[in-house]
């Protein structure tokens, strides 16, 4: 008969959806995570919250906040554990001091938008964000809910 094929897994470990609809983000970034070891195996697992994570440039360094790796039962014996801890961001210079004068302007910050894998490593896309305003999001929504309505009438034709 046929062998059923395996479905590909998706790259992504975990998104921030809050970040596109709290934020206008205009550029994104790729950075690298120092993660000690077992936060790579609470990745694995997908046991990663990006929700209210953001970037802070202190001293010509980029450093990850709020980021939650939740711990497996079996690593957390051995470990000290901080869930919350702050993680750096391996970002080459330029790419630092772009985030770092945009950052400085009024009305900008440095989002997390997903965390993913690329070959055996672990990603972070960060994008420059500014905030939007009350009737941006409503827009947001009824665009968003637009698009659905529009998918639906397609399907059904």
């Amino acid at each position: 008969m046929g062998k059923k094929k395996a479905k590909p897994q998706s790259n992504v470990i975990a998104q921030n959806r809050r970040a596109r609809f709290d934020y206008h983000v205009s550029d994104t970034f790729e950075a690298g995570v120092e993660l000690k070891g077992w936060e790579v195996k609470s990745a694995r697992e997908g046991k990663v919250q990006l929700t209210d994570t953001y970037v802070d440039i202190q001293k010509g360094e980029a450093w990850l906040l709020n980021a939650h790796f939740t711990p497996l039962k079996t690593v957390s014996t051995h470990y000290v554990i901080e869930p919350d801890r702050v993680r750096k961001l391996l970002l080459n210079r330029k790419e630092i001091d772009r985030l770092e004068d945009a950052a400085n302007q009024k009305g900008y910050t440095i989002v997390c938008t997903q965390m993913y894998w690329k070959a055996h490593l672990i990603k972070i896309e960060i994008g420059l964000a500014k905030g939007k305003k009350q009737h941006d999001k409503r827009e947001t929504e009824k665009n968003r809910d637009w698009d659905r309505q529009k998918a639906r009438l397609l399907r059904n034709v």
